[in-house]
C-alpha cells in the first residue's frame, strides 16, 4: 500500500473515531434533528482529529502529522 494512501486512511479513520462519539452525544444530549446534528459532529471532528499528509523529501516518501493534543508535527513511519 502507498504511502499516500496510507496518509488518507489515517485521516478517513481519525475523523471517524471523532465523528461517531460526537454525532451520537449530540443526538443524545440535544434537540436538533436532521442535518442539525451531523453539522455540529462534523465541525468538532474536524476540529479535534489529527491531520495527516503525505510527502516526498530528500530522504524518500514520508507521512506527517499534526493534532492540537500534541507539540509540533510528527514523523509516521
Amino acid at each position: 500500500m502507498s504511502k499516500k494512501t496510507k496518509a488518507f486512511l489515517y485521516n478517513l479513520f481519525g475523523f471517524t473515531v471523532f465523528y461517531v462519539p460526537a454525532y451520537l452525544l449530540i443526538m443524545t444530549f440535544t434537540t436538533l434533528i436532521g442535518f442539525w446534528i451531523a453539522g455540529p459532529a462534523f465541525i468538532v471532528s474536524l476540529v479535534l482529529s489529527p491531520k495527516f499528509q503525505y510527502m516526498k523529501t530528500h530522504e524518500g516518501e514520508k507521512i506527517f502529522m499534526k493534532w492540537i493534543f500534541a507539540k509540533g508535527i510528527r514523523e509516521i513511519h
